[in-house]
């Protein structure tokens, strides 16, 4: 049965629902510029789906709307490292990785994201950036 609209928790913490609408209701959150709050649930979605690509893409991108830059890396890097043609994983990485100051790796990273995809611009102006910055 499919929860509705009750966003309380269950007796262990975890939100009511399972992980579809963990899934949902974070990234809700996120779009609605609420990223820390985003974070609580899918933290939940992503304990009890590990492997899932888009839950840990939806954590990764809260993760970095609220400034937990490593930790978004961190989520980001699970995603490359189970497939390397990610390129918004990359994107992502790169970016992460920029703000917590490892501008040789962002750079890599961003670079790989720029081959796979050259006409995308926001991939080609972090790379600029990044470049830029590490000197």
């Amino acid at each position: 049965m499919v929860q509705g609209s009750d966003h309380g928790h269950d007796s262990q913490g975890a939100p009511a629902g399972g992980v579809y609408e963990w899934y949902q209701r974070g990234l809700e959150l996120l779009n609605g510029g609420s990223p820390a709050a985003a974070i609580q649930i899918l933290e939940h979605a992503a304990a009890a789906e590990p492997s899932s690509r888009s839950v840990r893409e939806a954590l990764a991108r809260a993760q970095f709307g609220a400034k937990r830059y490593a930790d978004a890396a961190a989520n980001f890097r699970m995603i490359v490292e189970a497939d390397p043609a990610e390129d918004y994983a990359l994107f992502g990485l790169g970016m992460a990785l920029t703000r917590t100051g490892d501008l040789a790796e962002a750079v890599e990273h961003l670079a790989l994201a720029c081959a796979m995809c050259p006409d995308n611009k926001h991939y080609a102006t972090a790379l600029r950036h990044a470049r830029a910055r590490k000197g």
